[in-house]
């Protein structure tokens, strides 16, 4: 008989101490091409019910981010009215502070069988493993909607075809400092044991 795992103590440790980096903070190097192929194979490893995968990447390299914010800038300005300057700082540099951003399209549609709701969160579990595989791969990462996400014209400049929303972009590069951990819920507060209702 094969016998049983006594798991993986280095990776319930990496686990545990994994965390995201703000993309301000973020320097190269990047992923290269290989790299991104692979951490993406990973990513794309989830739960996905009738093998749909409702979801895709598109792929944004730095060089291109000074056009990309440029257009974010405009297209803010039209929806929030004159922006001051740092405002228009914060949207021009939108994709430049990574090295490499990952956006993850949602393609969730109606299914005779396959709830919409699994479909998302197909999605969202394709970011979560995108950030674990970044990290596992010596990168540090920061998974963001803001705005753009939700805004149409925005989103469909970013590459969402119809029926499509972004479910997040995942900005990846190397830490220029270390994180500062942040507080951690009270899982005494967030965990019951079902009991049959009287």
């Amino acid at each position: 008989m094969p016998s049983i795992s006594s798991g993986s103590p280095e990776t319930l440790e990496f686990l545990r101490k994994r965390r995201s980096h703000p993309s301000v903070t973020m320097s190269e190097p990047g992923p290269d091409q290989a790299q991104i192929e692979d951490i993406l194979t990973i990513a794309a490893r989830v739960p996905d019910h009738g093998k749909l995968a409702p979801w895709r990447f598109v792929v944004y390299r730095a060089e291109q981010g000074s056009k990309i914010g440029a257009w974010l800038a405009d297209r803010y300005e039209q929806k929030a009215g004159p922006l001051d300057a740092d405002q228009r700082e914060k949207e021009l540099t939108r994709f430049t502070r990574a090295p490499v951003v990952i956006g993850v399209v949602s393609k969730a549609g109606t299914h005779p069988k396959i709830p919409v709701w699994e479909q998302q969160l197909s999605a969202g579990a394709v970011c979560m493993n995108l950030v674990t595989a970044a990290a596992a791969s010596g990168f540090v990462s920061q998974w963001l909607t803001e705005w753009y996400s939700f805004d149409v014209e925005a989103a469909a400049y970013l590459g969402a075809e119809e029926g499509e929303q972004f479910a997040g972009f995942v900005h990846i590069g190397t830490a220029s400092q270390p994180p500062v951990e942040r507080p951690r819920p009270n899982l005494s507060e967030l965990i019951s044991n079902w009991t049959e209702a009287e």
